[in-house]
C-alpha cells in the first residue's frame, strides 16, 4: 500500500457532512476548555485527545464505500466496514504518536521557545506515526503470508 492522498472524496462529500465534523470538534474542543477552566489545564488536555471528528468521520466513510460499491452493483456493506476500521486504525496508530507530541511539549515548552518546541514536535509525531504504521505494515504482510501458507 501506498500512502497517497486522494481528494476526489471531496467532491462526494455534503455541505452538512463538513458542517457535522466542524461542529462535533467544535463541541469537543468547547467542552475541553470548560473543563480546563474549571479543574485545571491538566484535566482539560486530556478531553482535547478524544478523537473530536472520528466518530463522524468513520461513519462517512462507511456510507462513501458502501454507496461507491452500490453504484457498481455490489453490496458493498463488508467493504464499507474495513474501511472504517482501517480509518479508525490509522488514528489510532496517530495517537500512540500524539503522545511523543504531548510529552515533548509538556518537557521543553516552560524551557525553550514556543515555536522551536511545537516545530521539533511536530516532526517527532511525524517519525512515530511513520514508525508505527511501518511496523503495523510489516506485521500485517507476516500474518498475511502465514494465513496464506496454512
Amino acid at each position: 500500500m501506498i500512502v497517497s492522498i486522494n481528494t476526489s472524496g471531496w467532491k462526494r462529500t455534503k455541505w452538512w457532512e463538513f458542517l457535522l465534523r466542524f461542529v462535533l470538534g467544535g463541541l469537543v474542543t468547547a467542552v475541553a476548555g470548560i473543563l480546563a477552566k474549571k479543574f485545571g489545564p491538566s484535566f482539560g488536555g486530556l478531553f482535547l485527545a478524544f478523537p473530536a471528528i472520528l466518530a463522524s468521520s468513520v461513519t462517512l466513510v462507511q456510507k462513501h464505500e458502501r454507496e461507491r460499491k452500490q453504484q457498481k452493483g455490489m453490496n458493498g456493506a463488508i467493504r464499507a466496514r474495513q474501511a472504517a476500521g482501517a480509518d479508525a486504525a490509522g488514528a489510532a496508530m496517530g495517537s500512540i504518536a500524539l503522545i511523543g507530541f504531548a510529552v515533548w511539549v509538556w518537557k521543553l515548552l516552560p524551557a525553550h521557545n514556543s515555536g522551536v518546541v511545537i516545530a521539533i514536535a511536530t516532526l517527532v509525531w511525524a517519525g512515530i506515526s511513520s514508525a508505527v504504521w511501518f511496523v503495523w505494515k510489516k506485521n500485517l504482510l507476516r500474518r498475511l503470508e502465514v494465513t496464506h501458507k496454512t
